[in-house]
Formats: C-alpha cells, sequence, structure tokens
C-alpha cells in the first residue's frame, strides 16, 4: 500500500496522502488498521504486513507520505517524538561519539547524557554557529553530528548545507531535527543531511491530541536499519496516532500559512513594546542567523521566544494574566501556548548549562497559533499590564 507517486507541490502531496488506496471499498480516506495480526497466504507466505508492530497499512502510508515530503528514501513512525531520537541512537556502536549542539532540546540533552553515563555513547556539545570550534569538534572524529534549527527555545539557525560538508569529510552521519519548521518550509535532506526527525506530535498533527515521531533517511541503506531497530526495540507509532496525524497532515500547508502570518505580527508588536527585552525570531534582519534562514527555509516559522523587563517575578505576574494563550508545553498546536524553558521544557538541565545555551530566568517561548491575531495581542497586553 503506498501513495501514488506523480510529480506534485508539497501542499498537495499532503492533502492527497493515502487517497484512494483501498482497494477493497474504494473509500477516498484510507482507512484505519487496528488489527493486530495479518494472515499468511499459506506456509512461509507472509503478505506484506504479518504483525502491527513491525508493519501496519495505515502507520505506512503516513511513513512514506512524510518521506516524499522530506525527499527521503523512507520513513519510520515512532511513538513520540523522543522515541524518533532513541531510534536514531540505535545506530551508534557501543563507545561511538556524538556532537551535540550546546542548546539542543532539554529532553534530548537529558537521553544523550545519560547514555553518556552509562558509557554506551560519548558526547560533545559545541556552539554550531561557531566555525572554528565546530571544525574542532568534528576533529574528534565523531560517528553522528545532530542539528536543531531553529533551536528550541532561542530561534538559533545554523547552516544544514554547511555542517554538513563539514561532517561529510569526517564520515559523520548528520542528523537534522525539523520539527519547528515541518517539511513544508524546510527540506534538511536537500542540504545535505542524511536523517530527518519530527515530532510528529507538533504542526505536522497540529491538534495537541496525539503524540508521535518520524524519521525519514536519505539513503535507502540508512531506512533499513532503523526500520530493522524500530521492530526490534517495538517503538512504532500507533495505528490510531497514525490515522490522526495522517488527517492532521492535510491541513498543514493552510495551517502553517496562518501560523505564520499570525507570528509576524506579534514580532511586530513585541518589538515596539517598552516591556520587551529582546526578540528571538529569525524573520528579523538583525537576527544573526536572518541570512541563513532566508536561504534554506521557505518561510521563518510561528516560534517566538522573548525575554520580559526584570525578573522571575515578573515572569510570574506576566503569565497571571493570561486569558486565551494557554500556559503549557509542547507547540505547533492549532492554539497558542507559552513556556518558560527554564521551568518547563528545559528542566532537565541545570542552570549552569541552561545558562551555557542562554536560556535566562526571563525567558519566555510562544508558539502562534492560528486564532484571531487581535485577540492574541489582546492578551498579551494584559499580561504585560500585570507587570510592574
Amino acid at each position: 500500500m503506498s501513495i501514488t507517486k506523480v510529480p506534485s507541490e508539497s501542499d498537495t502531496i499532503a492533502v492527497r496522502a493515502g487517497l484512494e488506496s483501498d482497494t477493497q471499498h474504494g473509500a477516498v480516506t484510507p482507512p484505519l488498521y487496528l488489527s493486530t495480526n495479518y494472515t499468511f497466504e499459506g506456509y512461509d507466505q507472509p503478505r506484506t504486513f504479518d504483525y502491527s508492530r513491525s508493519g501496519n497499512p495505515t502507520r505506512q502510508i503516513l511513513a512514506e507520505a512524510i518521506a516524499e515530503l522530506e525527499g527521503g528514501a523512507g520513513g519510520v513512525i515512532t511513538s513520540t517524538g523522543m522515541s524518533a531520537v532513541f531510534l536514531v541512537l540505535q545506530l551508534l556502536k557501543a563507545g561511538e561519539r556524538i556532537l551535540i549542539p550546546h542548546d539542543c532540546y532539554g529532553g534530548c540533552f537529558r537521553l544523550f547524557r545519560s547514555f553518556a553515563e552509562r558509557k554506551i555513547i560519548e558526547f560533545d556539545v559545541v556552539d554550531q554557529t561557531d566555525e572554528k570550534a565546530l571544525k574542532i569538534a568534528l576533529d574528534k572524529k565523531p560517528a553522528m553530528v545532530w542539528v536543531e534549527t531553529p533551536s528550541n527555545p532561542l530561534l538559533r539557525v545554523v547552516d544544514i548545507e554547511k555542517i554538513s560538508r563539514l561532517s561529510k569529510q569526517s564520515e559523520a552521519i548528520v542528523v537534522v531535527d525539523n520539527t519547528f519548521l515541518s517539511p513544508l518550509l524546510q527540506q534538511p535532506l536537500s542540504l545535505g543531511a542524511d536523517i530527518v526527525i519530527h515530532s510528529t506530535t507538533k504542526y505536522i498533527n497540529g491538534h495537541s491530541d496525539i503524540v508521535g515521531g518520524a524519521v525519514v533517511a536519505k539513503r535507502e541503506s540508512i531506512y533499513e536499519d532503523l526500520k530493522w531497530w524500530a521492530n526490534c526495540t517495538g517503538i512504532t507509532g500507533s495505528p490510531f496516532d497514525s490515522f490522526m496525524v495522517l488527517r492532521g497532515l492535510k491541513t498543514l500547508d493552510v495551517r502553517l500559512e496562518r501560523h505564520n502570518s499570525n507570528a509576524k505580527r506579534i514580532v511586530d508588536y513585541l518589538q515596539a513594546h517598552s516591556q520587551v527585552e529582546k526578540v528571538y525570531y529569525p524573520g528579523l534582519k538583525d537576527h544573526p542567523g536572518h541570512e541563513i534562514a532566508a536561504r534554506q527555509q521557505k518561510d521563518f516559522g510561528a516560534m517566538i521566544a522573548f525575554r520580559l523587563e526584570g525578573g522571575v517575578e515578573n515572569v510570574k505576574a506576566f503569565l497571571s494574566g493570561l486569558k486565551i494563550i494557554s500556559l503549557a508545553e509542547s507547540l505547533g498546536g492549532v492554539e497558542s501556548l507559552i513556556c518558560h524553558p527554564s521551568t518547563m521544557t528545559h528542566a532537565a538541565m541545570t542552570i549552569e548549562e541552561q545558562t551555557v545555551a542562554g536560556i535566562s530566568q526571563n525567558l519566555l517561548r510562544l508558539s502562534v497559533g492560528i486564532e484571531n491575531v487581535d485577540d492574541l495581542i489582546a492578551d498579551l497586553e494584559r499580561c504585560f499590564k500585570q507587570c510592574q
């Protein structure tokens, strides 16, 4: 079972994924296959699917759709975004080294550190925007280079093409987390990466009602290894969650248009506000990564970070004024969310580690939803009035 491979634009691929794939009844929408197992045609004659941990028709449609959008050889759908990270790490042999960004997502950092503490892998941390430091780190011959761009939560942007080229000289596998943009706004494999991952919980699903992940490989050989490990470890996504993500994928393009336009309005508002110390958004021309973002992204996304004037007490006061925007972790849903990275998404890091990553106590991260933008700005204004 697969989607029709015809030349098409990404928004059309996202909408048409799996449509008319039902050969039994001619259903337009692909069915949800909940069956745990599938009959063999006869002795030693398995069908395409035999057991749902290793393969499921609904999950396969989603995997093929995301792989096509990313331009990869194949994709694996996992149970969560962190399962996707865990799956990729299975490609490393015992004691091999991974090079990670100094400001990587807190959950990823916790996993890397835990694996290193158990002597499973070694890892080095580097500011990937510093080419000299990057080259020195690559001299240690890491087996894998981990890239997050834009980064979480400060929206730092790194040059995927340059990092991929430098990493290939060390024969390292380059992995890019594309969660913040989705394949409709950035395609890392076309820029030289070997693997791209997503937390499908975020923009690809877009409705904050499932958790899931995806891993797409550029080469067939890596895809086969990932597929083997996914079956071996049992971290594949459920059929129902895959069905929900497939449904969310169909509206990704139109959602992103509203997300992005709302974000630009809110950035302008925050930039002009006297109680905002600094705004982090790649679309700003004075953002250090603006030119790279303009080159390798199709738009600047809907994630914003900003520092409030004052300290923690001001943050508490600001958040107490929320009426529309929700104080919650995660991102990429139709609803607007705000979080305090230090105590929420990056709480797994010590204060010292947060400081190295540039995460301060007055930093807030905003995932801009698709509500009426004037209502969102009015909510922020209400919050600012709570501050000293």
